[in-house]
């Protein structure tokens, strides 16, 4: 249910940023907005507490954010307050950025790698994922990961590069395994 929720809304902000042709204002608005939420949570509180009207959550919401966001996400916020659906605000804003991620052609990778990469390394990385990839650019989130052993696990949206050693070595595990001794 979150998802369809999470979808709705979503696409309905992204259709408005087209209409509007702000795609870029409303993205980067979306993106402090997930932060302030992230990190006010008394703010997610006040506008989820169920004994709190509507009418004060809403007066809230324009009390806090007219005049410091756009209307249009100041109007959109009042909106997803009106329907009750304040407890989604963070999947809507993200299912959001991750759209106008994809209209752009911003790839969200993930890297592990057992030990931290150089800038050089990172830089060679992101070439050649930029030359393998239909993306323009690239939003890399770098993370070391000792288990590995060596090598780097790379992942973009549902598609897994794993040349780790631990992969390969339980790789060579199950092949041993699958041999019969005569």
């Amino acid at each position: 249910m979150a998802k369809i929720v999470s979808k709705v809304y979503g696409d309905a902000l992204f259709e408005l940023a087209l209409e509007k042709q702000s795609v870029t204002a409303l993205y980067e608005e979306a993106e402090a907005l997930r932060k302030i939420f992230r990190d006010n949570g008394e703010l997610m509180q006040l506008l989820t507490h169920p004994k709190i009207s509507k009418e004060e959550k809403e007066a809230a919401v324009k009390a806090i954010f007219d005049g410091r966001v756009s209307d249009d996400m100041a109007g959109f916020l009042v909106l997803v307050v009106d329907k009750g659906r304040a407890d989604e605000l963070d999947a809507v804003l993200g299912y959001f950025l991750s759209v106008v991620k994809e209209y752009k052609k911003i790839g969200v990778v993930d890297v592990a790698s057992a030990v931290e990469l150089t800038d050089a390394q990172k830089e060679k990385l992101c070439e050649k994922l930029l030359a393998t990839t239909d993306y323009a650019a690239l939003e890399v989130n770098y993370r070391v990961d000792a288990a590995l052993i060596g090598g780097l696990v790379v992942r973009i949206g549902d598609r897994v590069v794993d040349s780790s050693i631990r992969t390969k070595l339980s790789q060579m595990e199950k092949q041993l395994q699958r041999i019969q001794l005569s």
